[in-house]
């Protein structure tokens, strides 16, 4: 019989979030993902709650790129790359994803978290100190616990985006045999970016090396899509970059990260989360290469996400709410409690418009927000409709008059 305290406690724990109207309720689609699509029990649905930066989830080319490497491949490895074997379509993609953000290789992982994970404890030892933004992903914060707690290394924590800070804290690592920054390119709760160039050059005033997670920013920034870097004019400087396939590059799974030949090769040999996981599943492989390839075509995709963005910024603030400045298409609208966050997003699924409030612990407590995110794919139309639905809902929130 299985432990009934145990159960019982769990039981406890989800009918107090459910009493404190924080309880998350998943929502199940019934079509592919994109700007629009149907959810079970609400018909269609306007999607401003994806990752799908680029609208490439359900683009012909990656569908079709991820049958075809069924045929071609089978399901997957079967075990570790290591021991069975990798495909060629591997190693293909993380030749075409080095290019695309400007390094001399990259190593994919089952996911952006398992490479996030896997880079500290690889390269970062007992006389290194790791320095990471406040704001950074949770996938970050947990790389370098873990590192703290395998390979012994010290690590900070410096202001989100304070350059005098981070001056601060690497000034105070001089004693030690590395310095390591950790930062994000776009912060997904923020949809700011990193001060890159800034934080490159202390990088060269302390002999530090720069690690970037651009997920959010990859196919997103830069007139091509590719990254933070681009969008800064930076690329080929920054030492690595990890990002993920499963937002703007198709959507499905996956991660990587780029670096120096050498850097990438080490986490093959050594990071726990290659040794021990299977390799992407072809089809994942292949449609996230699709992906790539429909990005370095199509640079136009990148220039209306750019434009939808704005757009959608200004209409908002217009409507009488106040959304984060930024240029990125996350547009976050601070309401205060993670129970209203989550009350407007009830109110606008009843409007047809599917969008995320987000609470404490993910975000601090007292900043619950409603988190936009635009894609390259929303027509006007659409757009003009999801802030029509914000008027509605924030009158019946009693977040506008």
């Amino acid at each position: 019989m299985p432990n009934a305290a145990f159960t019982a406690d769990a039981d406890a724990q989800i009918a107090q979030l459910k009493a404190d109207r924080v309880y998350k309720r998943l929502n199940h689609l019934e079509a592919p993902q994109g700007a629009r699509t149907r959810m079970e029990g609400r018909g269609e649905v306007i999607v401003l709650s994806s990752n799908n930066y680029l609208g490439l989830a359900n683009h012909p080319a990656v569908v079709d790129a991820g049958i075809d490497a069924l045929r071609q491949y089978g399901a997957g490895t079967a075990s570790v790359r290591f021991i069975c074997g990798t495909f060629t379509l591997h190693r293909t993609l993380e030749t075409e994803l080095a290019d695309l953000v400007g390094t001399e290789a990259s190593l994919s992982y089952v996911s952006a978290w398992n490479a996030n994970e896997a880079f500290t404890p690889t390269h970062a030892g007992p006389d290194d100190v790791v320095l990471s933004d406040e704001l950074n992903h949770a996938s970050i914060i947990d790389s370098i616990r873990l590192a703290k707690s395998i390979t012994k290394c010290q690590t900070g924590v410096y202001k989100h985006g304070d350059l005098d800070d981070l001056r601060a804290k690497l000034d105070a690592a001089k004693g030690a045999r590395r310095r390591f920054i950790w930062t994000d390119g776009v912060f997904s709760m923020e949809g700011s970016i990193a001060k890159l160039p800034e934080i490159l050059e202390l990088a060269r005033q302390y002999d530090a090396v720069v690690i970037m997670d651009d997920s959010h920013a990859t196919g997103v920034l830069g007139a091509t899509g590719r990254g933070t870097a681009e969008h800064f004019g930076v690329v080929g400087e920054v030492d690595v970059i990890t990002s993920t396939l499963g937002k703007a590059l198709g959507g499905a799974a996956g991660g990587f990260v780029a670096g120096a030949e050498s850097v990438v090769d080490l986490l093959t040999q050594r990071s726990r989360p290659q040794l021990f996981s299977n390799a992407l599943p072809p089809t994942v492989a292949a449609s996230s290469l699709a992906a790539v390839r429909v990005l370095r075509a199509e640079p136009a995709r990148v220039q209306r996400l750019r434009e939808n963005a704005a757009w959608f910024r200004s209409a908002i603030r217009e409507a009488g709410f106040a959304p984060l400045d930024g240029e990125t298409p996350i547009v976050p609208i601070i309401v205060g409690e993670t129970a209203l966050a989550i009350r407007m997003s009830e109110l606008l699924l009843d409007e047809g418009v599917f969008v995320t409030g987000f609470g404490f612990p993910v975000v601090p407590k007292g900043q619950a927000r409603v988190r936009c995110q635009v894609s390259a794919d929303h027509t006007r139309d659409d757009l003009e409709q999801v802030v029509r639905a914000f008027q509605v809902a924030g009158r019946k929130a009693g977040l506008l008059r």
